[in-house]
């Protein structure tokens, strides 16, 4: 069972129609987005149980909560190859630990049109509800693939007819001249340590975003960003 914390989680997973086992409400908790979760709730016959706030305060370890929670089934990896056929943007992630970034991402690459995250089954963020958290409702719709090793699955994409970039600080291409082929992977690195030398070892492509001042490199889920709506931008016509 998988605790959803928040409105935005639970009333995408409820749109999504995710299977949910309850809905706990505070009691005399009461706004216009708590009363659309438990119309969408009662649509498809989900429970709403409404319980004091502590109850939902220890339930969610005393993580912000708006006064829902739910408890659903948990999120399911998605199997490779089911995205890996028909998909035009990749994102795949080379030991991203913190789970908020993990989610952040999600959310980005959604939005970007990115067709599924990859993620390493070791060393790496699984999906937890602090993860979907920060997803925002994401996970309901993008698929997460668990890999067993990046460089392996970069291997087996350039077979598949995959292009690879990876986002390196010491890139030798800046990430708006780069041309893009379809279908396509974008690589991010670990916080701090960024790529493995060995995946970029793997990449067609290291790209880099320049930057002003005397920082070296963006937060991970913010490079995403950038390089992940550049890549929308300027490959609408693949």
């Amino acid at each position: 069972m998988s605790l959803l914390i928040g409105i935005h989680p639970i009333r995408e997973a409820l749109l999504a129609e995710r299977p949910i086992d309850r809905i706990l409400i505070s009691k005399g908790a009461a706004s216009a987005r708590l009363q659309e979760i438990i119309d969408l709730a009662r649509k498809v016959s989900v429970p709403v149980r409404f319980e004091p706030r502590n109850t939902l305060d220890r339930a969610a370890n005393n993580q912000p909560h708006q006064g829902v929670i739910a408890y659903a089934a948990a999120t399911q990896y998605a199997p490779v190859g089911d995205v890996i056929s028909k998909a035009k943007l990749l994102v795949i992630l080379d030991g991203i630990e913190d789970p908020h970034n993990l989610g952040a991402i999600a959310r980005t690459a959604l939005a970007a049109g990115a067709d599924a995250i990859l993620v390493p089954e070791r060393r790496a963020a699984g999906l937890t509800d602090t993860v979907a958290k920060a997803a925002a409702g994401a996970l309901e719709y993008l698929p997460i693939v668990r890999i067993t090793n990046v460089t392996r699955t970069l291997e087996e994409l350039k077979q598949k007819g995959y292009w690879i970039y990876g986002l390196d600080e010491r890139g030798e291409n800046d990430y708006d001249k780069v041309e893009y082929t379809a279908p396509t992977a974008i690589v991010l690195g670990s916080e701090g340590k960024g790529l493995h030398q060995l995946v970029k070892q793997h990449c067609d492509f290291l790209v880099r975003i320049p930057l002003a001042g005397k920082i070296s490199s963006l937060n991970v889920s913010v490079a995403a960003g950038v390089v992940l709506f550049d890549w929308k931008r300027r490959t609408r016509a693949l």
